[in-house]
């Protein structure tokens, strides 16, 4: 297998882009990435989303976008693993340069969901759950992942406004972000005055939805001139693990089983421990996702991810820092496009573009997705050479 190196990024503003197409947006950032890597084609087209077909009457994604940015004739594949699509694509994208199936990829996630009235797009977020024992029974995403929240803080005796800083923290990082839905910063006041969503989660918890794309090009490494005037990145490890779609079949609903397994095939592909990671672009969808993903990876013991948020090791300049964009929180959850934004990020911060967040001397980035409410989980590790 050949080694990967990421040589492009590009991305779109995550907002309400009431003026841009499905596949304005998504050709926006993939033609971004394209001008950023230096080069004008690509062999293959691999295009993350969840719901085009509902939320924009448009499937067949592959050749749409692919013919929309002008690569007509090239490979192109539409990939789908609900909120874990971005991922799921760069990963194909990966195989597919490593494998010396194609020589160059453009991986692109994108979301419309504004569009679309507020109840259908919780319905189509609810697809992601099980259908028979979870969303018929009136279970919407927020209210599994307050469930998951409720009893962890019963198990492990954490108060509510104990996962603030998770927030506080990623709507900080947001300021310095011109790609994220929201600038502004926020405070425990504002945090425990937020309206209530599904009891324990409020509006503070929850990341938004919005419109976005991003993209990054694939390449083998070997092809890579080292005179770039940019680091040189690469993909270090790349892994995917699955569990039960429906929380109540988990053998243990308060410990991501996929994170772990898919995080300890990336250590291992890597070569890497977590103590080796100098960030790491976890999926914030709600803040008790934040906690079990830092336990799950190796960052936290059991029942203590909300204490690092609460020491601020998760800042900029803290032990393992996370969300160093605004993550899904304050970043935006365009749900398809949510894993290539995380990539985006990581190659930013692994090139020292990241301004005003900017981990210092950082060399190892880690971005993890999260598809359902912890049912297919991918993780990468990049790395600058």
């Amino acid at each position: 297998m050949r080694e990967v190196a990421v040589i492009g990024i590009g991305q779109t503003r995550v907002e309400e882009q009431w003026e841009k197409s499905l596949r304005e947006l998504a050709g926006d950032a993939a033609l971004a990435a394209l001008h950023n890597s230096g080069l004008d084609r690509v062999h293959a087209v691999y295009v993350g989303n969840m719901m085009s077909g509902s939320a924009n009457l448009q499937q067949h994604l592959g050749a749409y976008i692919a013919d929309w940015i002008g690569m007509r004739y090239a490979e192109g594949l539409r990939i789908e693993a609900a909120c874990s699509s971005g991922a799921a694509t760069f990963r194909s994208a990966v195989m597919a340069v490593a494998s010396g199936q194609v020589d160059s990829a453009l991986a692109v996630g994108v979301e419309k969901m504004t569009d679309s009235p507020s109840a259908e797009i919780t319905a189509e977020l609810a697809t992601a759950a099980d259908a028979d024992w979870e969303a018929a029974q009136g279970l919407s995403f927020v209210a599994l992942n307050a469930l998951i929240m409720r009893r962890y803080m019963y198990e492990y005796g954490w108060k509510k406004e104990d996962f603030a800083a998770f927030s506080i923290n990623a709507h900080a990082n947001a300021v310095h972000n011109s790609f994220a839905r929201f600038h502004e910063p926020i405070t425990l006041e504002g945090y425990q005055k937020a309206g209530m969503v599904a009891d324990p989660i409020n509006l503070l918890d929850a990341s938004a939805i919005g419109d976005g794309a991003a993209a990054a090009i694939l390449v083998p490494l070997e092809y890579v001139q080292a005179n770039r005037g940019i680091p040189l990145v690469k993909v270090a490890a790349s892994a995917a693990a699955t569990d039960s779609i429906a929380i109540d079949q988990r053998h243990d609903p308060l410990w991501l089983k996929a994170a772990e397994i898919s995080g300890k095939k990336a250590y291992a592909q890597a070569g890497l421990s977590p103590q080796e990671i100098d960030l790491f672009e976890l999926h914030d969808a709600f803040s008790i996702m934040a906690a079990l993903s830092l336990e799950a990876n190796g960052f936290a013991e059991r029942g203590q991810g909300p204490r690092l948020a609460n020491d601020g090791e998760i800042t900029p300049a803290g032990r393992i820092p996370i969300a160093t964009r605004g993550g899904l929180k304050a970043r935006g959850h365009p749900v398809g496009a949510t894993g290539m934004y995380q990539i985006v990020e990581v190659v930013q911060q692994l090139r020292g573009e990241a301004t005003g967040t900017q981990v210092e001397n950082a060399r190892i980035g880690m971005a993890q997705n999260i598809g359902g409410s912890g049912s297919n989980i991918i993780t990468h590790i990049l790395q600058a050479i």
